[in-house]
């Protein structure tokens, strides 16, 4: 069956459609009825036996990069452009990207500000079948 990862953006897709503002500014009742909302859909997968992963991230981050065969890795960050960030993801094994979609749109669907669906974009991107998955580092 073909892997989706169904990626959450801080403020990413096209144009949102309302403006529900950063979870920072949100009353903590609809902090956790979103949160709520997202384990749901992670407990509805898990029945059906699409779920593999879901996780959420900090808005906070660096950029790393090799700094040379002597050097300390490179960090700089936390950098503006935080919109950019992926605020989380559910990696997804299903039938069809048709049900990957599907997914996605019920994700979107989660509650946000006043206890409104946000409506988000949700990036859905195949996993490559054609490379391996390791477990070892």
């Amino acid at each position: 069956m073909p892997k989706y990862l169904l990626l959450k953006h801080y403020n990413g897709g096209p144009a949102p459609i309302g403006n529900h503002g950063p979870m920072t500014g949100w009353a903590p009742e609809d902090v956790t009825a979103h949160l709520d909302a997202q384990r749901r859909i992670g407990d509805e997968l898990r029945a059906s036996g699409e779920f593999i992963d879901a996780q959420a991230l900090a808005p906070t981050g660096s950029y790393v990069r090799f700094g040379g065969p002597d050097a300390a890795p490179v960090t700089d960050g936390p950098f503006p452009e935080a919109k950019e960030l992926i605020a989380g993801w559910y990696l997804v094994d299903v039938d069809s990207e048709a049900r990957a979609l599907e997914i996605a749109a019920h994700v979107s669907s989660a509650p946000g500000r006043g206890g409104r669906p946000l409506y988000e974009w949700i990036e859905v991107r195949p996993v490559l079948e054609d490379v391996p998955a390791t477990d070892q580092a």
